[in-house]
């Protein structure tokens, strides 16, 4: 699975595994099934492999739960997929068109959460359509930004859900002690109600006596 003369040692760094060349010139390749402790993981290491090979890796698309909103599924290619469509034009002058970074590549890896937690990847496209020249120094630097990027919007979104959660908790809270002080408020109008009836009734009575 790894590339001729290479060999790799599982380098555990806060429970993830990643994949390290034991020689400078050797690169790990990614295969189908290869497996990670999480997505995080995988993202670095196709991102290394991305960085020695001579491309920028891009995240895509992913799947989530329609349950919880959880990230079941996830693709990482190359920045060169797809093509760029300009719209310029239709709301303003034309302005002189930049060099698109688009070329349509399909290179990427597809990796899938399983049932034993683990991270594999399920299909990998190695073919490039456009020369590997992008600089290891750029790639890295890409790969730092996007990454620290989604990292910010994920722990904010996390404690966002946090905060709707405990919100709501405590207005179903105050709902039910809402609820419990019109109940009690409820008998104590009904029996002043029945208070005054009773004392309707015997009214006369008393009214006779004196």
């Amino acid at each position: 699975d790894l590339d001729e003369g290479a060999e790799a040692i599982e380098s555990f760094t806060g429970g993830e595994i990643l994949a390290v060349p034991c020689e400078a010139d050797s690169i790990v390749e990614p295969h189908e099934g290869m497996e990670f402790e999480s997505e995080d993981a995988a993202k670095i290491f196709y991102d290394e492999y991305a960085r020695r090979v001579g491309f920028v890796m891009r995240v895509m698309s992913c799947r989530r739960s329609e349950r919880d909103g959880r990230i079941l599924a996830r693709r990482l290619g190359c920045n060169k997929e797809g093509y760029c469509v300009s719209i310029r034009g239709k709301f303003g002058p034309v302005r002189k068109p930049r060099p698109s970074t688009r070329e349509g590549c399909k290179a990427m890896i597809h990796i899938k959460f399983n049932k034993s937690g683990k991270w594999v990847i399920t299909r990998f496209v190695k073919e490039h359509n456009h020369p590997l020249v992008v600089a290891p120094r750029e790639a890295r630097q890409t790969m730092d930004e996007k990454d620290k990027k989604i990292q910010e919007l994920t722990v904010e979104l996390r404690n966002k859900k946090r905060l709707c959660a405990a919100y709501q908790e405590q207005l179903t809270a105050f709902m039910k002690i809402v609820e419990e002080h019109s109940n009690q408020l409820s008998k104590k109008v009904q029996n002043v109600v029945n208070n005054l009836k009773e004392y309707e009734s015997i009214e006369p009575q008393l009214l006779q006596q004196r």
